[in-house]
This record gives C-alpha cells, structure tokens and sequence, in this order.
C-alpha cells in the first residue's frame, strides 16, 4: 500500500514532468515560438534564431514601384507568440514603416502576442520638448508601435531611459554592457578612467566604470548647432591614463573625436572608446580614422557600411546572444533581470 509521502512524491513528479514538456528548450522547434525580421537587419535576427536553436518565420517585405512597403507573413502564426525584429536605422523612416506594417499584418493574423524587437530605437534623441513648438518623436514612435498591435516592447540602450514611460505596454530594457564590459576586460587596459563624453551620460560611465573598477572622468561640452558640439574642459584627472569614452551611440562622431583630443591634450596616454549603436553617418568613418583612438568598439544593433567594416579601428561585437537570451526569457516568462549586469 502507497504512503501519503509515497503519494504526494508522484504528484510532485507528474506536475514537474508536465511543466517540463510545457517549457520550451534551445534547439527544440515550437510551433508557437517565432521570430521574424524586417529587412534592416537580417543578419542580427538570424544570428539570434542560430542562438535559439530555431529557423526565422518566411515574411514577405517588398516595396511598390512608388516606394511603398508592402509586407506579407507566409506562414501560420494563430495563437504563436511572435517576436518581430528591426532596429529603426537609416533609412529611418522606412525601416520603421516596415516594422508597424508586419505588426499589423501578425496582429490580423490572429498572433496571441506580438512583441517589437527594437535593437536601436530611432528618434530616441528627440525625448523631450527642449525649444518652442517642437515633437517629442520617442513618444510619437511608442505611440505608433501600440497602435499597430505591439504587446510588449524589447529595447536595447535608448538614448534616454525615461522613454521606457512613453509606451503604454511592456518594455524590456536591455544594456549592451554586459558584451562591451566583457571585451574591455579581456584587454586589461592599465591605468583605466572611464570617461563620460557629456553631463547627461555620467550614470551610464559610472556604472561601467565600478564594473570596471576604474576611475571617472567627465568632459564639458557645449552643443553650438545641432549635430556640432564644442568641447570645453575635462573634469577629473585623465593624465598618463588609459581613457576609455562611453557613449549610447555614435552618429557623426564628431562629439567623440574632439572628446578624444581633450583627452590627449590633457595628458591621457591612449585613447579608446565603445558605444551600443554605430549609427556612423556623414563624415563619422572618416572622422574615427583620423582620430586619436586606438579602438572603437561597437555592437551589431545596427549593420555597419562597407566603409566601417574595412576600418581598422572599428570593432564589432555581436549582440546576438543578449537579444537571444532575452527573447527566450519573455517567451517562457522568467525573469529578465538575470541579464543585467
């Protein structure tokens, strides 16, 4: 005759067999379990679907003569849980049409819940009302993304944090931290200061350099022109040191080149510097190759030029992997806060 123990033990077995069959694993096929990618990054979304172990869901995203976007899921979705892929990079506008059409066209589909993977989330820089009669466009892209049918939102070092409070539903806020503090360790720079190109990236330095267990510095700017900023005098003691910038994004990288020549100027001994986004336009190539750096390093949120790629002081670091562990997170429900530093 069983025992209550007896009993109470095959229950436990039963229940932890059935959650075990219901919790999707890497590498296994879930029918209800799918990725899919606009056109602005494909080699990111497959390099996540590799991670995963799974194959990107078949969409269709073309354009009409007129310039047009026109998209068309190709396979079942009715009650999957889709993961849409596509950092809003140049051309902006477009990639970012791409991305409210596919939504769309899952939500019609009957999708049980979409969620925006935005790598690089454009218009970010436009957060608040800073002159006259001027758009906070973060808050307009977060309005658009909920009302095309977006459920919850994956995003990966906005320019500013409090654009997680523009959208209405979920947002998952990823650090690219964790892979750029790994490479800078791995290098074991001596003499290390973590420097902030600006006032307003200070949290964001001070937080790499604990993690670093370097020292701080801050550099003084006065932004002239849009696009144009003057650098003034650096705040903390950078003399014989190895300086490391920090920064969300590089655009045309002029902030960064004249930051790096602050640095030198007041007696730093190489000059190297990292960023999530290599958004790179303009001149910002050309800029980073007559620059004092001894290295740039940045993640593939966004798809390097061919002119970036063959630059030597550009590195790429993937970012595969964090984006690939997180989908899996909110897919099975579990914490995604284990990916933070």
């Amino acid at each position: 005759m069983a025992t209550l123990a007896t009993v109470t033990e095959k229950k436990a077995q039963v229940g932890a067999d059935e959650k075990s069959e219901r919790k999707p694993q890497r590498g296994r096929v879930d029918d209800k379990f799918k990725i899919f990618s606009g056109t602005a990054n494909e080699a990111l979304a497959d390099e996540v679907c590799t991670f995963l172990g799974m194959t990107r869901g078949q969409a269709l995203v073309t354009r009409f003569s007129d310039g047009e976007a026109y998209t068309q899921i190709q396979e079942n979705v009715r009650g999957a849980d889709v993961f849409v892929m596509q950092p809003t990079c140049r051309p902006v506008d477009e990639h970012l049409m791409e991305l409210l059409l596919m939504i769309d066209a899952l939500k019609r589909a009957s999708a049980r819940r979409i969620t925006a993977v935005v790598p690089y989330y454009g218009y970010s820089r436009q957060d608040r009302k800073d002159k006259p009669r001027a758009p906070i466009s973060a808050k307009v892209v977060a309005d658009l993304l909920t009302t095309a049918g977006a459920d919850r939102a994956l995003i990966i070092d906005p320019h500013a944090p409090q654009i997680q409070g523009f959208f209405n539903i979920p947002v998952d806020h990823l650090f690219a931290s964790p892979v750029l503090v790994d490479h800078f360790r791995k290098l074991n720079l001596p003499n290390l200061t973590v420097v902030s190109p600006d006032a307003g990236g200070v949290e964001r330095a001070r937080f790499f350099a604990k993690k670093m267990e370097a020292a701080l510095a801050i550099v003084d700017k006065r932004r002239v022109e849009m696009n144009v900023a003057e650098i003034m005098h650096v705040i903390g003691d950078v003399n014989g040191r190895t300086c490391l910038v920090i920064d969300d994004l590089i655009d045309t990288a002029g902030t960064l080149v004249k930051t790096a020549s602050a640095l030198m100027e007041n007696g730093a001994t190489a000059v190297y510097a990292c960023a999530s986004h290599a958004v790179l336009s303009g001149a910002a190539v050309e800029n980073i190759a007559k620059s004092h750096f001894t290295e740039v390093v940045v993640t593939n949120t966004i798809p390097l030029s061919e002119a970036a790629q063959k630059e030597p002081k550009i590195r790429v670091l993937s970012i595969a992997g964090l984006i690939g562990r997180a989908i899996q997170s909110i897919h099975e429900e579990t914490s995604v806060s284990k990916l933070f530093l």
